[in-house]
């Protein structure tokens, strides 16, 4: 990311690098390492967030991948793939899903992937009407 001001990045990395963990603004993340497949990219991240709650068999999520300004809508959905294929093998159930550029950092390849634990509540919540520059349709 160049932020205009400044005029020169706020990190470099190498063509053939990733950085795992790396905070929207270019924090640095948990590790550097040379790129990967997308699947092996979204095991990976899926699997220290399912670690991290921990999530359950038969807990619901709200999936949320998102991209960061310069990743192409397929990769978005070949890593959602992925990462459905994990939950349904772990039979943690997807009851909703956002694909998209929801908090994007200038010029910053990559995306994010959350998962949240719905609860009867979380549920009413996220379904209620929303209309907002983010969430350009209405649920």
């Amino acid at each position: 990311c160049t932020i205009p001001a400044v005029g020169l990045p706020t990190f470099e990395i190498g063509d053939d690098e990733m950085e795992i963990g790396m905070g929207i603004h270019g924090e640095r993340g948990i590790k550097r390492e040379k790129l990967k497949s997308a699947d092996e990219i979204a095991s990976f991240m899926t699997e220290r967030v399912i670690d991290d709650l921990p999530f359950e068999s038969g807990d619901e999520v709200a999936v949320l991948i998102n991209g960061l300004g310069a990743t192409a809508p397929q990769e978005l959905y070949v890593t959602f793939r992925k990462v459905k294929e994990i939950l349904d093998l772990k039979k943690i159930n997807i009851y909703k899903s956002f694909v998209g550029e929801y908090a994007t950092s200038m010029e910053m390849k990559g995306l994010s992937i959350t998962l949240f634990k719905l609860d009867r509540e979380f549920k009413e919540l996220l379904d209620m009407p929303v209309h907002s520059p983010m969430l350009l349709q209405q649920f």
